[in-house]
């Protein structure tokens, strides 16, 4: 046998290797909770939640377009609006490289999609965060993603929901970060002065600025299970009073018990719960405007 083909047979064995683990990864999800392996289809038809212990795994923004959107009605906004980098931030590398990988990785222009969309029929404008874009932070372009939603729903008459997974504000912007926290805030109070419902929902996680900014502004606010919603890390604030923290401290159910969130709902039915709040809130103005609108229509007829 010729060094070719040697060559050849190691080729061939490094190629059913690598195979055999996207075929690993691909087919077979592991819980990080209780550690069960499952058939990822089993998973995903629940949603991408354990059938054995209810956790709530992190998806992505396309999955919760299909979780809550009716089927083909979101419309993405402002999607070419990309970050800067105004202080020439360097850390081990350069913020401009890091948002380049993200972008690489994603697929997208910032850590947030903003659109306008459909639930059960219900007309809203939705923002959603992508933890896998430099951990979801907040930066002045996803500040003014949020802004503009709420500009729109205001114009529209429309409700505006929230999807927060966030690490906080990004450090990389120092105080222009900062300053989004006070600009989405002074945003949705316009929302709350025409009236119109604003829906926070806080996955998993929902940590830093944004948690202490416009995620916990919400008229109702809802969490999914076992997320953790919180400020400063669990570290820091142990180190900081110099006591152990109660069981379950920073996660949905020990707030909820606390009083601090609203709701706490399962991902399926969290589609049902957006669009009967909304109606609830805003409902019955609609149905009249809509009616009062085809009236006119009949008489200019």
């Amino acid at each position: 046998m010729n060094f070719g083909d040697i060559f050849k047979k190691l080729r061939k064995s490094q190629e059913q290797k690598e195979v055999k683990t996207e075929e690993k990864q691909s087919y077979w999800i592991k819980c990080k909770k209780c550690q069960s392996l499952m058939y990822y289809k089993e998973v995903e038809k629940l949603n991408y939640v354990c059938p054995k212990c209810n956790f709530h795994m992190r998806i992505g923004i396309e999955d919760r377009v299909k979780l809550l959107a009716d089927e083909g009605t979101f419309k993405e906004f402002d999607s070419s609006l990309a970050p800067v980098d105004p202080l020439n931030f360097t850390d081990k590398i350069s913020y401009k490289k890091r948002v380049a990988k993200a972008q690489e990785k994603t697929g997208r222009l910032s850590s947030v999609v903003s659109g306008e969309c459909q639930i059960n029929g219900v007309d809203v404008q939705m923002v959603i965060f992508d933890f896998k874009f430099m951990g979801g932070s907040l930066g002045s372009v996803e500040g003014e993603k949020i802004v503009r939603a709420v500009t729109r729903g205001v114009k529209k008459k429309q409700a505006v929901i929230i999807l927060s997974a966030s690490g906080g504000a990004r450090m990389q912007e120092s105080t222009f970060s900062l300053l989004q926290m006070s600009k989405t805030s002074a945003a949705l109070r316009r929302l709350s002065d025409d009236n119109l419902p604003f829906i926070s929902v806080l996955t998993d996680p929902t940590m830093g600025g944004v948690s202490a900014s416009f995620a916990s502004l919400g008229d109702i606010i809802i969490a999914e299970p076992g997320a953790l919603i919180g400020f400063a890390g669990q570290r820091v604030i142990k180190q900081t009073i110099g006591s152990e923290l109660p069981h379950g401290f920073q996660r949905a159910e020990f707030l909820l018990e606390h009083g601090l969130i609203d709701m706490i709902v399962q991902r399926a039915k969290l589609k049902k719960t957006l669009s009967d709040l909304i109606t609830l809130f805003i409902g019955q103005e609609v149905k009249e405007a809509n009616l009062l609108e085809k009236k006119e229509e009949m008489i200019e007829s």
